[in-house]
């Protein structure tokens, strides 16, 4: 058995029952790096200083043997995260045929809709709460 592979059993014991690495994790890591790397520029102590308390965090957070918190503030950050990018994916959508369709919410619920471009004013029945109205394409 060589030096990496005794290593690597090593560390493999040592995880045993902590949390390891999660989403916020990788989130706080990537803080820290950016911050570090805006304190390095800048010069301003402070961002090195968020740029630490951000790794400390991560190595705390992964080296934790509390996994019930742990993996229940990982759930917050994807519940918070989670709509965030859901939102980004419809805006890169819509964008992306933006010639091809009007999109228009319905002046009922809200929810967003979209009409063939081209096709007239038409009535529309909200696919949600049935609430019919005209619209123009």
């Amino acid at each position: 058995m060589n030096f990496l592979q005794r290593l690597k059993e090593s560390l493999a014991r040592f995880m045993v029952g902590r949390h390891g690495p999660d989403n916020l994790g990788m989130f706080t890591l990537i803080s820290g790096l950016v911050t570090s790397i805006l304190g390095s520029f800048t010069g301003i102590g402070l961002f090195s200083l968020a740029g630490f308390v951000l790794y400390v965090i991560t190595i705390f957070r992964m080296f934790s043997r509390n996994n019930t918190k742990r993996i229940e503030e990982n759930r917050k950050y994807i519940e918070l995260t989670s709509n965030w990018k859901l939102k980004s994916a419809q805006f890169t959508k819509r964008l992306k045929n933006r010639k091809d369709y009007k999109y228009f919410k319905c002046p009922n619920c809200k929810v967003l809709l979209r009409m063939k471009r081209g096709s007239g004013e038409r009535d529309i029945t909200c696919v949600r709460c049935g609430h019919q109205f005209k619209q123009k394409s």
